[in-house]
């Protein structure tokens, strides 16, 4: 068994870097979990109209409703077999904004196909991505998104591009620093950039099989369907 990250990348994974191999070696097969503890020097949004759905979003912990600089971050990257029985990643960042900590929720298996990570998103999972991983010349990895589908009860149905967005994630590994560097861009293709943060951290790991999954870390509602 090898975990879900390195079998989406097949060979392209050992391209990474040693340590961006290890933090994306989490899995059941290994028996660890990653949490990474940083700041996040900055968090944005796009223009003034974009922060309703923002805030909307914010509500199932998809995407962040504030903005902010110099924020603490944390990231909990914990490996548990899903309702289905699927292997499954948690990407759980909370980001302690002033006033009140905000949560971005995303759950990931691997793809029927075996070729790309499935993203789940929020805490009922009605929105779910494909991600497409690729390491980088200078052993980095780039994650971008493909469309976005909405599942709820019998609804089963794309989001439009007018309303849609693509993300893209860069995360390196700084060596004379000793941490991660990771940058975030959401973006519409009709009105632009719609949210991103972008900073590092260091991580440390643990046995899943000594600590488990804490008590809030898994969705409200799990989806059954790709």
């Amino acid at each position: 068994m090898t975990s879900i990250f390195r079998t989406a990348m097949g060979p392209d994974f050992h391209r990474l870097h040693p340590q961006l191999q290890r933090r994306f070696s989490v899995g059941l097969a290994s028996g660890e979990a990653c949490t990474g503890r940083g700041v996040m020097d900055r968090v944005w949004h796009g223009r003034a109209f974009v922060k309703p759905f923002l805030a909307l979003g914010g509500t199932r912990n998809i995407l962040v409703p504030r903005e902010g600089r110099r924020v603490p971050f944390m990231i909990e990257n914990v490996p548990y077999a899903d309702s289905f029985g699927r292997e499954t990643v948690s990407f759980v960042r909370t980001f302690d904004l002033p006033g009140r900590a905000r949560r971005f929720d995303a759950q990931m298996v691997l793809s029927p196909r075996g070729d790309r990570v499935l993203d789940y998103l929020g805490t009922h999972q009605h929105l779910a991505t494909d991600l497409f991983l690729r390491a980088e010349p200078d052993g980095s990895l780039l994650i971008r998104s493909g469309e976005h589908r909405f599942r709820e009860g019998v609804v089963d149905v794309r989001v439009p591009e007018l309303v849609g967005a693509t993300a893209e994630v860069r995360e390196s590994y700084d060596d004379a620093a000793g941490r991660f560097r990771i940058q975030v861009r959401v973006v519409n293709r009709y009105f632009g950039p719609l949210f991103g943060y972008e900073g590092s951290f260091r991580a440390e790991y643990t046995d899943v099989r000594r600590c488990g999954v804490r008590p809030g870390l898994r969705p409200v509602r799990e989806e059954a369907r790709a």
